[in-house]
């Protein structure tokens, strides 16, 4: 068994686009001990930008997940916290007085990870350090006359990764200034002790970025890490005018993946 986190340059990058195209390749994928498809379970600890179905809130993101999954899992069960403004999370949940905790999260996980599936593909939210809020740390070291020794610090969704030690995907937004974002967002997963296995060219905008085969050309030279696939930019409508599904966007992208970089 084996668990992934997807993260990415920076919000928009298409990392539910992506993490279907993974769980899509690898359901369709032989496990080689038991000679079946590998069965893959998905994770979206967070989201926020919900509509509210039959008195619960669903993430959109979520949704589409849930299709591709094929553990049997509930949107909820796949997301667990999820509010309803499109909104920073940490921010939603202080309007609603409510705090969201690294062991809430790993608690939602330890549910999702018990269906011991081959896979278990976890979906952050934003970037790499996505703030989860403030906490209170007691100092005892730095005292003053005041006697406000309470000190504001924030926990982020990357403290969750490194408590369960996920190996990292990280998906590059093509567009301008995507060198100097990957490369430090891959610094700073490696700084913080984990394993980034590989990295994902997309381009999420169908304006595409100029000289992209040359700044694709230069991730490969400074990433240190294989690129797994290129995603290139699929409109809904093809040449020939016939609407082209998101099922077949999937399936294209998934055709593109390179596995044994994971598995």
């Amino acid at each position: 068994m084996k668990q992934f986190f997807v993260t990415a340059t920076d919000t928009d990058a298409g990392k539910t686009f992506v993490s279907c195209a993974l769980i899509h390749a690898f359901t369709q994928h032989i496990n080689a001990s038991t000679n079946e498809k590998m069965k893959v379970a998905a994770f979206k600890p967070i989201s926020a930008g919900c509509e509210l179905v039959d008195g619960q809130l669903v993430n959109e993101d979520a949704k589409l997940l849930s299709e591709f999954a094929n553990c049997g899992q509930s949107i909820s069960h796949i997301n667990p916290i999820a509010f309803e403004q499109p909104i920073a999370p940490h921010i939603a949940a202080k309007k609603q007085n409510k705090q969201i905790t690294i062991e809430d999260i790993n608690h939602n996980y330890q549910q999702v990870k018990s269906l011991n599936a081959d896979i278990t593909l976890v979906e952050g939210a934003g970037g790499w350090r996505l703030p989860l809020g403030e906490i209170i740390v007691l100092s005892h070291n730095n005292a003053d006359k005041s006697g406000d020794n309470n000190k504001p610090t924030y926990q982020f969704l990357s403290d969750f990764v490194k408590a369960t030690n996920l190996e990292v995907i990280l998906i590059v937004n093509m567009k301008l200034g995507c060198l100097n974002h990957a490369l430090l967002t891959y610094e700073t997963i490696t700084a913080d002790g984990l394993n980034c296995v590989a990295w994902i060219a997309n381009c999420a905008s169908n304006d595409a970025m100029n000289n992209l085969s040359e700044n694709i050309s230069e991730l490969e030279k400074i990433l240190p890490i294989p690129k797994m696939a290129q995603f290139d930019f699929i409109a809904d409508v093809d040449e020939e005018g016939k609407a082209v599904s998101y099922i077949e966007k999937i399936s294209r992208a998934a055709n593109k993946i390179n596995l044994s970089v994971l598995v």
